[in-house]
């Protein structure tokens, strides 16, 4: 059974408001605080309280500091270092929060114009956003792995002062690391930060989610208190059920291309790999240029495989698949005789009444090929056994 989580920045997102939503959903601070107890950084706690921001009430956390920390610059090998020698993290998780530092450090790179080993993390490089970027890569240890899909991030507008200066909001960083997916220029203050940004891109799916019974829902409730929203990360914690996965889908590319040859060998791959139906169309696409439409029709839980097929055996840069409702008549099949032999014929019902029927082609052609007579006299005679 597939897991989802689904996070909703209905008030942006920042690495607190992450831990603060998987506690929310039952995640124990003290099993979070034991995960994190490795880490080789100078003291620190998680103060878990409830808060209440426009009417919806969630979970609050604060990562608080025992003294001030000596040293809160670090390079991107100081952090990985960190994490890779700490004991009680996960294997999973550990990679999980090195992806996402190296996001964050490939985005203040690009920014910057420098090297990745060049980058010091400021504000990222404190411990408290060491403790949420692998407290998060826990969280979901904790929740099972599910999968994590996300709705596009509010990023505010404005100023804010950093490290570096005073910068606009959504800051550069937040920006970088937020391209080539969905976002909302929306909001007053910085309502999505650099954390929370990376964490969206290495962690999640941002778009439309699947369709998933949800069974927790999950507050993490930020700082901030903004006049036009609640600054709460919404987290929706479910499952796929068999039924959601099995629907029917439309698997389809555009070609332009590609050969007639590995057109065929495309349509019996998708066969091979249990696709109900196949099929090529001739399209004209862009400039005017004939092409084809390579199609078909799976059921969702070999979609992916599907998928794969195209993907790696056509021409395509990408497929699209959307979901489909069919209306199908009961089938069965029975067998006639004919003067040449026995045929398959197939039947489809509706209702207990026969409205279409037709002869197993294959059943056909070898009777025909056996007794020296054209395909279609077989086929016909099939027909005409089967009408009382």
């Amino acid at each position: 059974m597939r897991r989802i989580l689904y996070l909703e920045p209905v008030g942006g997102i920042a690495g607190d408001m992450f831990l603060a939503a998987g506690i929310d959903l039952g995640v124990s601070p003290d099993a979070l605080t034991q995960a994190l107890s490795g880490l080789n950084v100078p003291g620190w706690k998680l103060a878990v309280s409830r808060a209440v921001r426009h009417a919806i009430s969630g979970t609050h956390l604060d990562v608080v500091l025992d003294a001030k920390e000596a040293h809160p610059h670090r390079a991107y090998a100081d952090i990985r270092q960190l994490i890779e020698a700490a004991p009680t993290l996960p294997e999973r998780a550990k990679a999980r929060a090195l992806a996402v530092f190296r996001a964050i450090g490939e985005a203040e790179a690009k920014v910057h114009g420098v090297s990745i080993d060049a980058i010091h993390f400021h504000e990222v490089g404190a411990v408290d956003s060491i403790v949420d970027i692998c407290g998060a890569a826990v969280v979901l240890e904790l929740l099972g792995d599910p999968e994590v899909h996300a709705a596009p991030p509010p990023l505010g507008s404005g100023t804010i002062r950093v490290a570096h200066g005073q910068m606009p909001i959504p800051v550069p960083a937040t920006l970088e690391l937020l391209r080539d997916v969905p976002v909302r220029f929306e909001g007053v203050g910085e309502l999505t930060t650099p954390t929370g940004a990376a964490l969206l891109k290495v962690l999640t799916k941002i778009g439309h989610p699947p369709d998933f019974i949800v069974e927790k829902v999950g507050y993490g409730v930020g700082t901030k208190d903004f006049r036009d929203r609640p600054n709460v990360l919404r987290a929706s914690l479910g499952r796929v059920e068999t039924q959601a996965t099995e629907g029917l889908w439309v698997v389809e590319a555009n070609l332009d291309d590609a050969t007639p040859q590995l057109l065929a060998h495309l349509v019996e791959r998708l066969l091979e790999v249990a696709a109900k139906d196949a099929w090529v169309a001739p399209v004209v696409m862009k400039k005017g240029r004939p092409a084809h439409l390579l199609g078909a029709l799976v059921e969702g839980g070999l979609r992916e495989a599907v998928v794969d097929v195209l993907l790696s055996e056509s021409t395509s840069l990408g497929v699209r698949y959307h979901r489909v409702e069919r209306h199908a008549l009961e089938r069965d099949f029975v067998e006639v005789e004919t003067p040449w032999g026995r045929v398959r014929v197939k039947r489809g019902l509706r209702d207990g009444r026969v409205l279409n029927a037709h002869p197993e082609f294959d059943d056909c052609v070898r009777l025909a090929r056996a007794a020296g007579v054209p395909v279609k006299q077989v086929m016909a005679a099939a027909i005409a056994a089967l009408t009382p």
